[in-house]
């Protein structure tokens, strides 16, 4: 008896334990947690939830979701947040940066609905540490996750707004092969969901990002290649199924979208790299935001590039001083 007293002891230490902050990678006041889900298809499942407090107690709060062939290292933005009064969380989502495991395909699902479980999971505990007005926010399928989430998850009080930064809205090709070409690897994605295929995505615009090329930027290459490799006709499936379901949206809360104001189609490096949104074609974004019903703002941004918060420092900076002014005039 007092041994079984014991074990139940060192389990339940264990599991207290696991759920405490730790250190980050990013140093600096950053701190994550590990979060558990039930084994997928592949195997075992984690998220992380990062975080970084502002200096003095606040109920607002963020919670930021990243794009793909990504993970969040954007530690600036978090410092904005802090310096308007804003405790900052974000996740890296299964399979992808801090999360990712040895056994998992990066990236790899098949239904944007896999990812509710975290996003559930991050808005508990945000809650939990006492913060009852929350922005959810993206970037490129991190917008596209974030803005289905708010589609159908109208319950929760504590989420007052939505920021969406470069939303992955739509793919990003010519027209044969966004209505023929991308609906057929959609439906054989049902039945062969690991097949493979290419991504699409020159290595410009991660050079025009890291430090160790041509941009200003440090963050593991390793976790956000410049490359980004081949992608699962599962994914291709769950991004075209999510696209078509988000739209004409009604949103419940006020929602700021913000874009380049170009898109860019370098054949060779020239500042079109540094200037405009060399991922996305930037008038899907707006024409799909305009379709949404709600408070909807859309704010295209001159000299922006896909994740706008790594645009050239007056850039990003004119970037913020658009999205706190939005968070004024909503009274968050």
């Amino acid at each position: 008896m007092k041994n079984n007293f014991l074990l139940l002891l060192i389990f339940l230490s264990g599991f207290f334990f696991s759920q405490e902050y730790k250190p980050d990678i990013l140093g600096n006041g950053f701190e994550q947690k590990t979060l558990n889900f039930p084994n997928d298809y592949e195997g075992k499942v984690t998220a992380t939830i990062i975080r970084k407090k502002a200096e003095s107690p606040t109920h607002k709060a963020v919670l930021y979701i990243h794009g793909f062939n990504d993970y969040f290292f954007q530690a600036e933005m978090a410092e904005k947040f802090n310096e308007k009064g804003f405790d900052f969380y974000a996740l890296d989502l299964r399979k992808y940066g801090r999360s990712y495991l040895p056994h998992q395909t990066f990236n790899n699902v098949r239904n944007l609905d896999e990812y509710n479980a975290e996003i559930d999971e991050a808005l508990k505990i945000i809650a939990a540490e006492n913060h009852n007005r929350i922005l959810l926010a993206g970037h490129s399928t991190g917008g596209l996750i974030t803005t289905r989430y708010m589609k159908y998850h109208t319950g929760n009080p504590n989420i007052t707004g939505l920021w969406v930064n470069s939303p992955f809205y739509d793919f990003n090709m010519g027209f044969l092969a966004k209505k023929i070409g991308v609906p057929i690897i959609s439906g054989l994605g049902k039945y062969y969901p690991d097949t493979k295929i290419g991504g699409g995505f020159s290595t410009f615009y991660g050079e025009s990002l890291h430090k160790d090329f041509k941009g200003e930027w440090n963050y593991d290459l390793k976790l956000k290649p410049n490359a980004n490799g081949k992608v699962n006709f599962g994914f291709i499936r769950a991004i075209h199924r999510a696209q078509k379901d988000i739209r004409n949206a009604e949103l419940k809360v006020p929602v700021l979208v913000m874009h380049s104001e170009k898109s860019g189609y370098p054949k060779v490096w020239n500042e079109e790299v540094t200037s405009t949104d060399i991922i996305l074609n930037v008038k899907d974004i707006h024409k799909n935001a305009e379709n949404f019903k709600g408070n909807v703002t859309i704010i295209p941004v001159k000299g922006g590039i896909h994740d706008l918060v790594l645009s050239k420092k007056p850039v990003r900076e004119k970037v913020y001083d658009e999205l706190f002014s939005w968070l004024q005039k909503i009274d968050f």
